[in-house]
């Protein structure tokens, strides 16, 4: 007959054994475009953010030990009810610690709206860009590794008119990334002495853009400007422009650079294609990263992947040091984490960052993508690359200066 006593104990223990099992996992969700307008650039940013994920285990895991998970969920990048949803999912399901992601700047509104702030989660995007972003009542919930579109845009008109580009008709998405980088763009090329020749909205998704096309070749101009994505709008504006034979010259920003693109329409057609997408500086930590992300089989400059990274390992590094999984506080820790004063930290230096933590000492995070100073709207500064299609794929040709 077994005695009541030892029944209890032996619950007691299995309960607590099983708690311990419980909390032996510290969740950071990720969002991502896996389907929808930037389904085929989603798959290396995830990427990137795993790499990180993969170093901090296999340098012992986070918060004395316990293995860090990267459930994810899926936006479609367009649709604000799948953003939600899948937030909502990590909030309230997964029971993340913090999120890092969407990516699209409608799927990082939506799900910072209707779930994470409500829910007291931090998110950090790697590539949401639109300066919608910065204007949102986050509770300083929201952060991104990736500048503003107010910064792109400015980039992509300077690279314009330094190649003497100054007559040009623009379409973009209609969305916060749309209207958002079509607006920053706009004001920078005429201030710089460019002309608008006609700037329409299009929507995305859609079989047939050939009425904008018209008004948009009827301007006079020879280069056409898309700012969309490359898998879904984007695409077929380019397809339909070249098949009605009505432009010379094509330009994009960082939604259209993707080797899909090149492949579904053609490197011949798409040959010269000017673009400009976020970058990462000259810096140690861009140097460590290439070689681990190499060696993982990602492409180092696909874009966004390094970004991702450093989202993931900044989140990584905020948990440690607020010293729980708990979700209260992780904001401050990101901007102690990332910012001067002290001890810098790069990329795949996760042991080190640890043993600093534990005795006191302040670190700050120099990364894959640059520094991360975050202002008080969690926007942080960048470099923008300027891309050409050559020779069947987007190449970069360098930093755009000021």
């Amino acid at each position: 007959m077994i005695n009541k006593r030892t029944l209890a104990t032996a619950v007691a223990a299995s309960s607590l054994a099983l708690a311990g099992m419980a909390q032996a996992e510290v969740k950071v969700g990720f969002l991502g475009g896996f389907t929808g307008g930037i389904e085929s650039l989603t798959p290396p940013i995830f990427a990137g953010a795993q790499l990180a994920v993969t170093q901090i285990n296999e340098q012992g895991g986070i918060l004395g030990g316990q293995t860090l998970e990267m459930p994810s969920g899926d936006t479609t990048c367009s649709d604000a009810s799948a953003a939600s949803n899948a937030a909502d999912r990590m909030v309230n399901s997964e029971q993340v610690t913090a999120i890092v992601g969407a990516l699209c700047t409608g799927a990082t509104i939506a799900a910072a709206n209707n779930a994470a702030i409500p829910g007291g989660v931090l998110m950090v995007s790697p590539a949401s860009t639109a300066p919608a972003v910065s204007e949102l009542d986050d509770n300083d919930l929201v952060f991104r590794t990736v500048p503003s579109d107010a910064f792109q845009g400015e980039m992509l008109a300077k690279l314009l008119l330094d190649k003497g580009i100054d007559f040009v008709a623009v379409t973009y998405v209609n969305n916060d990334y749309g209207r958002g980088l079509s607006d920053a763009f706009s004001d920078a090329f005429e201030a710089g002495g460019g002309e608008i020749a006609e700037n329409l909205a299009h929507e995305d998704n859609r079989a047939d853009y050939r009425s904008e096309l018209g008004s948009l070749s009827s301007s006079g101009a020879d280069t056409l400007v898309v700012l969309a994505y490359a898998d879904t709008s984007g695409q077929t504006v380019l397809r339909q422009a070249y098949e009605s034979g009505m432009f010379t010259q094509y330009v994009g920003a960082d939604g259209m650079v993707g080797d899909s693109l090149v492949e579904a329409i053609g490197a011949d057609i798409l040959d010269g294609m000017i673009a400009t997408r976020p970058g990462s500086p000259d810096l140690p930590g861009t140097d460590i990263f290439n070689e681990a992300a190499e060696a993982a089989g990602i492409d180092p400059s696909a874009v966004f992947a390094a970004q991702a990274y450093d989202a993931a390992f900044l989140v990584a590094l905020a948990i440690e040091q607020n010293g729980s999984a708990e979700r209260e506080g992780l904001s401050e820790a990101l901007r102690s984490v990332s910012s001067a004063p002290g001890e810098v930290i790069l990329p795949g230096e996760w042991e080190k960052a640890v043993e600093l933590i534990a005795a006191g000492t302040e670190i700050n995070y120099e990364g894959a993508s640059g520094s991360h100073e975050f202002d008080e709207n969690g926007d942080v500064p960048g470099v923008v690359v300027e891309m050409v299609v050559e020779e069947g794929s987007f190449t970069s040709k360098g930093l755009v200066e000021l």
